[in-house]
Parts: C-alpha cells; sequence; structure tokens
C-alpha cells in the first residue's frame, strides 16, 4: 500500500494511493496515518480494503509528511562509501547516528527555506525507515518485523552549521523546513529488497545524485538493529539512512573543490525507486508567525 496524508499543513486527513494511482479518502476508516496506525493488525485491515470503494479524491490536493506525530527523525550519517569520498572523510567503522529536529518535517512538495545567514545549505536524497512497534535490542534478523514502510527524504543540511561551528551535526540537519518526507510511505511488503532501490536528485532540472540503495555501507536491518541499541525505537520514528555522492558540497570543476549551494529560486526535483518524488522550491528566510 501506498499510504498518504493530504490536505493543508495540519489539517492533513489520511488517504491511499489505489493500484491506478488515483487517491483514495481514508478519514471513514482511520483517523489518520500516525503511530496508532503503524501497527501489522491496523496495516493487514487496511490492505484488505476494496480500494474502488473508497471516496476518490478530485483534483491535486497538497501532499503533507504521510505519518503524522513522528516521535523521532533519527538520521545516519555518511552510509554511502563515495559520498564519504566526496567529503573528504573516512569510511565510517559504525554508523554515525544523529537527530534531525521533528519541527523540520514537512510535505514533499513544500517551500524549503533557507535559515536566516545561509550560505551552505545542501540537499541529500534519502531511503527512510518508517517503524511501526517498539523496538528496542533487536537483533538484525528479526529487524524487519519492526519495520511499517519506507519512504523519500530529503535530508537538507546546512553545511556550515552543521561542520564549521563545532558540537555535533544536528545544528546543521534540523532547520525548519529540512526535513521534507513522502510523498507516501510504501508498506514493507511492496518493497521485498529495500538493498536496491534506484535513486536521484535534480537542481534546476541538472542530474546531480544518481544511486542506488545497493551501495549503503550499512543496510536497513543493520541500522534498525544497531539504532535500537541506544534507544527504544517507537511506532512512527523514521530513520533516513543517508545519502549517495552528488551533494552540493562535492562538486568539482577540473578536479578542484567548486562546491553548490542552495539559492532562492532553486527547484529541488528527487525520488527513489517505488517510493514517489519531491519537488521543492528553495525560498529564503521568513520568519513564522
Amino acid at each position: 500500500m501506498k499510504l498518504v496524508r493530504y490536505g493543508q499543513p495540519g489539517k492533513e486527513k489520511p488517504g491511499l494511493i489505489d493500484a491506478a494511482g488515483k487517491l483514495r479518502d481514508l478519514s471513514g476508516v482511520v483517523s489518520d496515518i500516525g503511530p496508532e496506525q503503524l501497527s501489522d493488525k491496523v496495516l493487514a485491515k487496511l490492505a484488505k480494503l476494496k480500494t474502488d470503494k473508497l471516496p476518490l479524491v478530485k483534483g491535486k490536493p497538497r501532499m503533507g509528511c504521510p505519518v503524522s506525530h513522528v516521535p523521532k527523525f533519527i538520521a545516519i550519517g555518511l552510509n554511502y562509501a563515495d559520498h564519504a569520498a566526496e567529503a573528504n572523510m573516512p569510511i565510517p567503522k559504525e554508523p554515525i547516528v544523529f537527530i534531525k529536529a521533528t519541527s523540520c518535517i514537512q510535505g514533499p512538495d513544500d517551500d524549503v527555506m533557507l535559515p536566516k545567514g545561509s550560505l551552505k545549505s545542501d540537499w541529500e536524497v534519502e531511503l527512510g525507515i518508517v517503524i511501526g512497534k517498539r523496538a528496542s535490542y533487536v537483533t538484525q534478523k528479526e529487524a524487519l518485523d519492526y519495520v511499517a514502510g519506507y519512504c523519500t527524504v530529503n535530508d537538507v543540511s546546512e553545511r556550515a552549521y552543521q561542520l564549521e561551528m563545532g558540537g555535533t551535526w544536528d545544528k546543521g540537519k534540523g532547520c525548519d523546513t529540512f526535513g521534507p518526507i513522502g510523498p507516501w510511505m510504501v508498506t514493507k511488503d511492496e518493497v521485498p529488497n529495500p538493498q536496491n532501490l534506484k535513486m536521484y536528485m535534480e537542481l534546476n532540472g541538472q542530474r546531480m545524485q544518481d544511486g542506488s540503495t545497493k551501495t549503503m555501507i550499512f543496510g536497513v536491518t543493520k541500522l534498525v538493529s544497531y539504532v535500537s541499541q541506544f534507544m527504544t525505537l517507537e511506532p512512527g520514528d523514521v530513520i533516513t539512512t543517508g545519502t549517495p555522492p552528488g551533494v552540493g558540497m562535492g562538486v568539482k570543476k577540473d578536479g578542484k573543490p567548486a562546491p553548490v549551494f542552495l539559492k532562492k529560486g532553486d527547484v529541488m526535483h528527487l525520488g527513489i525507486e517505488g517510493l514517489g518524488e519531491q519537488t521543492q522550491k528553495v525560498v529564503a528566510y521568513k520568519r513564522k508567525a
């Protein structure tokens, strides 16, 4: 199933994308797509629905993050060897874990806002893992039992904040709008091999990233098991799993560094095979109301 949440921010309704690619309303069946709806029991119930009997949603409404009330937004750094190389950083011996603020989460096509004074904001197409049930000290063998599904994530990052201002990476990763997720969450039964998904990112129509999850250093089962050793994973948690090469800070010209960073008016377009596409316009900083 492709589960979605559609509508204006804060007023999203649950829905699904049917086999014909049409949006169907689920609000008569479940109140939302959130932690309480990600259990095996509820997902099995939704899978049995006759989708052609569900109300058809007309038009092209805004898509929100496909999971509401995400408890934790956990991220993995340098999880592709070729990306570590372009960042001039050593290949990690263990997963690098950091946190993106849940306040950065937004819909897949919402504008990305540059932080005040930002000069080095960057993009990262990533595979997102959605946790379906409570996980603590789980083994790799049982890790997928705790996964509800997968989604596309843009791990937008301000490199100066992340790498030049001391301390942890978190402050360059959790700025408002820096966590587009979606357009949908695909349940794990439709993604039999999450380690063989093509992924890409384009900036103003130019292909910047062109990779595959098969080159991840640490795969999905390793990451779910590993993170669960350090914190209890809860239903609705999202783990975003690292990016392939092609980020802005790694751009070279004639063999020399020539980084490209986001500016007002840029358009990012990205996607992962089977998990949907995102498009974001980059806008200048504006204080929230």
